[in-house]
């Protein structure tokens, strides 16, 4: 399964798991987004990132370059609560 069809699958389990209302509320913020042209400003896909140092689930100060020299990265942003 490519990495491409396991995040499709994730997203639609994470969104069975949503009552109907509440992802008609996501859907509607996420369009508002789009709509207000934000879009343009984020990096496309295969772009090259900037380096980066940030925290990390327990608090330790991860360094991209650091992961990078073990291989290939992926970054995830998550939005957080609704």
């Amino acid at each position: 399964m490519s990495l491409k069809e396991k995040l499709e699958a994730t997203r639609a389990a994470s969104a069975s798991r949503r009552p109907p209302e509440q992802r008609a509320i996501m859907q509607r913020a996420t369009d508002d987004l789009r709509a207000s042209g934000i879009l343009k400003g984020v990096a496309a896909v295969g772009q090259v990132a900037p380096a980066f140092a940030a925290r990390n689930y327990d608090g330790r100060t991860v360094a991209s370059a650091e992961l990078l020299a073990r291989g290939p990265l992926i970054v995830s942003f998550f939005r957080g609560a609704w």
